[in-house]
């Protein structure tokens, strides 16, 4: 809520003196901007500063009676405005964000933040639970995630006038996460995964290829099913057009969703991956899996002709994917860490880019939203070149020469 200087415009004189304005010494100086409670802009003018600086205080306070908030919006506890926020915004997420909102709340924001009123929290108190998180060996990306949904919060509280500023404006997020990357912290080599194919079972090889030669991930992998829906041999194309999700709660169980966000889209299909795909689809007809399809707007169930499925005909849930990789990535001796079904995607793209892959090319084939996500990811593998020292000069002398 600015406070202006009616007498004086902002620019300055050569001699670095304020210039005074059109109304200098006629009426009221000072002029304080706000919104009533209602959220209708107002203004207020006084003579002196002292008052409109007091003036301004109890406006975003809510306690000036103009701007009065309810006083049991001004008293509310963290949890219970939380809450009302989540469900008030839900209605235009998709599930996974529902799901990761609401735990992340609950796991990690109500504990420390729950009971206190939303005045209350400060600053000061932010960095405090900042620091004792990345002392106690929080994951700086999941840290990231907790404080962004605690800004979320607490900037509708200011839209809603519940509290006058939100405390994370003053959290400097870059410098306290400092050194937060999202460069892979392992990428398997060639031999490394030839012997993760050699450790896993022929029934779930083509999902290894999918992921190495394709790029996709673990739940797109799952997803794919027979037909021109996900795989067009004949266009030699691939739709990454779902993903395979499981949750007791919502759909009955297993259920097809959009990819990532930002992530859908056609690429092209890498033709070993095609005979791969081919062959696999002989050897092991895919198995009809009745579930709900979410990928078209309104949730429909159907029959779906999933590729990979376990040797007792059901679709893979993360926790039964999860025994049979842990026993593969043993075997092949993975990192245990970081050697996840998501280093294949690493390899995917790595291998592109030591094999002269423009960069936009890579970014879509990785299917990124922006060019940026690639080249942060992925910078140290991109062909260092040598500095163009004297390029542009030379160039100019020969043209020079050439004009003579």
């Amino acid at each position: 809520m600015p406070i202006d200087d009616l007498w004086y415009l902002k620019q300055r004189g050569p001699d670095g003196k304020r210039l005074p304005s059109k109304r200098h010494g006629q009426g009221k100086r000072w002029r304080v901007r706000y919104e009533d409670a209602t959220g209708e802009p107002r203004t207020r003018f006084f003579e002196r500063k002292a008052d409109a600086d007091a003036w301004d205080a109890r406006a975003r306070t809510g306690v000036a009676e103009e701007a009065k908030v309810d006083q049991a919006e001004r008293l509310l506890i963290f949890r219970e405005y939380g809450e009302r926020w989540r469900l008030s915004r839900e209605i235009g997420w998709a599930l996974e964000t529902r799901k990761r909102v609401e735990s992340n709340l609950r796991c990690h924001l109500y504990p420390v933040f729950g009971d206190r009123q939303l005045r209350t929290i400060t600053l000061t108190s932010v960095l405090e639970w900042l620091s004792a998180r990345l002392a106690d060996g929080t994951p700086k990306s999941s840290l990231k995630l907790y404080i962004e949904l605690l800004d979320a919060v607490m900037t509708a509280a200011v839209t809603d006038k519940v509290i006058a500023e939100n405390p994370c404006d003053g959290v400097k997020l870059a410098q306290i996460l400092h050194g937060l990357s999202r460069a892979p912290k392992w990428v398997p080599t060639e031999c490394e995964v030839l012997a993760l194919l050699d450790a896993v079972p022929a029934r779930y090889r083509a999902a290894i290829w999918l992921g190495a030669g394709q790029g996709c991930r673990l739940g797109e992998a799952l997803g794919v099913e027979r037909g021109t829906r996900c795989v067009d041999a004949d266009r030699g194309e691939l739709h990454i057009v779902q993903q395979l999700r499981y949750s007791p709660r919502e759909h009955g169980g297993f259920y097809l969703s959009e990819p990532k966000a930002g992530s859908s889209g056609t690429v092209d299909l890498d033709p070993v991956v095609a005979d791969i795909l081919a062959d696999h689809a002989l050897r092991f007809p895919p198995a009809e899996v009745e579930m709900v399809d979410t990928t078209a707007g309104d949730p429909v169930r159907r029959a779906v002709p999933l590729l990979f499925t376990t040797t007792r005909g059901n679709p893979f849930t993360d926790r039964t994917w999860s025994r049979e990789w842990d026993k593969w990535r043993d075997t092949t001796g993975w990192p245990k860490e970081h050697g996840t079904f998501h280093a294949l995607r690493h390899f995917f793209a790595t291998t592109l880019i030591t094999n002269d892959a423009e960069p936009q090319e890579v970014q879509r084939l990785l299917r990124h939203k922006t060019l940026r996500i690639t080249l942060e990811t992925y910078v140290h593998w991109w062909p260092k070149r040598e500095r163009p020292r004297g390029v542009v000069g030379a160039a100019l002398r020969n043209a020079v020469e050439r004009s003579n």
